[in-house]
């Protein structure tokens, strides 16, 4: 049996008072939201924090707000099983709740957060394993060691970002709020990720994600497709997320994220770009999805095989696409 390693519980009430708890304890303290990755991460002694900052019990974090524009406004503790619930989310943003309902099982998506699940750690076969299983080839870069054994000749780790919303949220170029020492900040979903598997994150470690903003609906189309192994709880091994603004018939704006084949969302710009200025025919979403196979940078270090996971990319592009007609 796996258990969790000994550690201090805070239980704060505003957002303020979990930032400065984790200001006092700086590397010693993480935030936990649902509890879903961090803990099972505690157990496998990738995440060993003495201090764990709950958010449990943040009121702030947990309401569901529509805007006068019609968008959405999302506190990072609201569970997945209400996105996946919401009569308005499901009626105007039918591809974010869809991204919501490909997470893990009911039971999980029951204590996961959204919050958590933009925020999730990046995985690999190397590194998501028992800490015994690791210490017996010799620890990774991304915990305790100092080689990427996806590939050892590289000086950075290539852990995959396997967030189901982060693609989605990205292509729809939604905004998060964060909270720190400093005060609060916003920036587009996108800039909160970097290409590096472990530094995945821009955000600082003492800042805490607060909301989630989505964009008014109207003018655009979003669509999330997902490949893995089981279709009831597996992480994606591609997970592709598009948003397409029209006037008429004609696509105006692309946007193309690939997730779970590289540390972020990877933008398939050469798809993006043959959008722009066309209509959505049959011959415009193939030749867009044949243009997604290059910056699918699929390795060696999640399910199924590396060379068929890349060529499958523009298949699963050219569905998305689809989708949004």
């Amino acid at each position: 049996m796996l258990r969790l390693p000994t550690f201090t519980f805070h239980r704060p009430k505003t957002a303020a008072e979990a930032v400065r708890i984790k200001c006092d304890h700086g590397n010693e303290a993480m935030y936990v939201a649902g509890g879903t990755d961090l803990y099972p991460n505690m157990k496998r002694r990738q995440q060993t924090p003495t201090h764990v900052v709950s958010l449990g019990e943040i009121g702030e974090l947990r309401s569901i707000d529509v805007r006068k524009d019609g968008g959405v406004s999302l506190g990072a503790m609201v569970l997945l099983s209400q996105i996946e619930a919401h009569p308005y989310l499901r009626q105007h943003y039918p591809a974010f709740v869809h991204a919501v309902a490909e997470i893990s099982t009911p039971l999980l998506r029951n204590m996961g957060t959204i919050g958590g699940n933009l925020l999730l750690d990046t995985r690999c076969t190397y590194y998501d394993q028992t800490h015994e299983w690791r210490e017996s080839i010799d620890f990774c870069m991304k915990k305790d060691g100092a080689i990427c054994w996806v590939a050892p000749g590289s000086p950075r780790c290539w852990a995959v970002q396997s967030s189901d919303t982060v693609p989605v949220v990205c292509a729809l170029e939604a905004t998060v709020d964060l909270v720190g020492p400093q005060g609060a900040r916003s920036l587009v979903a996108g800039e909160l990720y970097r290409d590096d598997g472990i530094q995945y994150l821009t955000k600082k470690p003492e800042e805490l994600l607060t909301r989630l903003h989505l964009p008014a609906p109207g003018g655009w189309q979003a669509s999330y497709v997902k490949l893995r192994r089981r279709g009831t709880f597996d992480f994606p091994v591609l997970g592709v997320g598009a948003c397409l603004w029209m006037s008429g018939k004609t696509i105006t704006k692309a946007n193309v994220r690939l997730g779970g084949a590289g540390s972020y969302a990877i933008p398939a710009a050469e798809t993006e770009k043959a959008l722009v200025g066309r209509e959505l025919t049959d011959e415009v979403i193939a030749a867009a999805g044949a243009l997604a196979m290059k910056p699918a940078r699929t390795m060696d270090n999640t399910d199924l095989d590396v060379y068929w996971r890349r060529k499958v990319a523009p298949v699963y592009v050219a569905r998305a696409l689809q989708a949004c007609r």
